[in-house]
Order: C-alpha cells, then structure tokens, then sequence
C-alpha cells in the first residue's frame, strides 16, 4: 500500500489546489506591499505567495489570485498603473496592524490609516514603506507572469533596501540577527501564522569531508 495519496495537479478544481499549495508549502514569507492609486492615495495589503528569487539582480515574485469580491486586487491594479511598489516584512508585533490591511476594504480607502501605521518617504519610489517593518526594499517592476488563469504574478526587482539598525548583529558586516528582526510566516489555515524564532543550525557539509573512501 503507498504510502503518499496522489493529486493531479493538472485536473484538480482550483480551490483544492489552493488548499494544499496554501497548507503545505509552509511557513510562507509575507510581503506586506505598499502602492499607491493614481490619485496618490496608498494602499498596503499582505501576499503570502512571495519570495526572493535571486541576487544579481535583486528580484522578488509576488503571486496575486483574483479578487472574488471585486475586479482585481487594489494592489495588482495599482503596481500595473505605476510600476512602484515597496515589500514591507512583518514582524510579529506588526501581525495584528497587518491583518488589518488584509480585510476587503473599500476601494480608494488608505489602509495604513486604518491600521495605525505611520508611513515613511521611500527613496526612489513614490509608494511609501511603513515605518516600523524592520525591512522594507523599494521595487519596481521586472516582469509581468500571465498564467493563463486567474492569477498573475510579479517580478519585482528591488532598488533600494531599508533596514532597521537594532535588527543588526553587526551592522558593519551586515550580519543580521535574526531573532530581532521576529519576522512570522504565513501557515496552511485561514489565520494561522507560525513565529521565527524557534531555529536550529546544521553545518555546511563540505564533500571532501562527507565522502567515505
């Protein structure tokens, strides 16, 4: 008897694939993006479907699915109209203010207004970072990803990167303590975030050492 039960990726409804994508692919980063309208109004919204692709150059995905209760998400619209956006991290004291601008507000509404959060000038961008995430990095747009689907995904390329100084093991070196920056991930279940900080470390393994002669 197999020990695994077997889904065909290619056939199944979309909402079962979401399912176990969304709840086994875990724990998740969050991008918590900034963007503005056109009428400069701005808008912040966590992603789940997020990480950073490369070094050289800089380049992070965004995965966006539809809007069930609208056309588009406020925020896809806004980086399609602009080409800016900022990538916020949450920290754990920023769930509850994130989980706020996660809620399907009204169009046109300025969710960190909402939330309590205090807007920072980005650099190079015009969409603003929120002040207290311990990193933010300022994008553009790199490449658009059609799917054929519902769903779109960004690559963004990152421009400028602003970093907490108290986040720092030594910031001369740029070691980053991870424990301070207490960033969350996002889990399987509709409200289920994991902490950071429970974490192990496992040498490299260089091969001339593993092998066995």
């Amino acid at each position: 008897m197999s020990t695994h039960r077997s889904f065909d990726l290619t056939t199944l409804p979309l909402a079962d694939t979401y399912k176990l994508l969304a709840s086994t692919v875990t724990p998740r980063p969050i991008a918590w993006i900034t963007t503005l309208d056109g009428e400069g109004r701005a808008n912040a919204a966590p992603f789940s479907f997020f990480n950073v692709l490369s070094s050289d150059p800089p380049l992070f995905a965004v995965g966006f699915s539809a809007a069930p209760d609208r056309d588009g998400k406020d925020t896809l619209a806004n980086i399609r109209a602009t080409n800016e956006l900022v990538i916020n991290l949450v920290s754990e004291e920023l769930a509850q203010a994130m989980n706020i601008t996660a809620t399907n507000a009204p169009r046109g509404l300025d969710e960190l207004e909402i939330a309590g959060l205090e807007a920072a000038p980005s650099e190079v961008v015009r969409p603003p970072r929120i002040a207290a995430s311990p990193v933010s990095v300022e994008c553009r747009t790199f490449q658009w990803i059609e799917t054929g689907g519902p769903g779109t995904i960004l690559i963004a390329r990152g421009e400028r990167m602003h970093i907490r100084h108290d986040v720092f093991a030594d910031e001369e070196r740029l070691y980053i303590d991870n424990a301070k920056l207490n960033l969350i991930g996002r889990m399987g279940g509709a409200g289920d975030y994991m902490r950071s900080g429970d974490t192990f470390t496992i040498p490299r393994i260089v091969w001339k050492d593993f092998r066995k002669d």
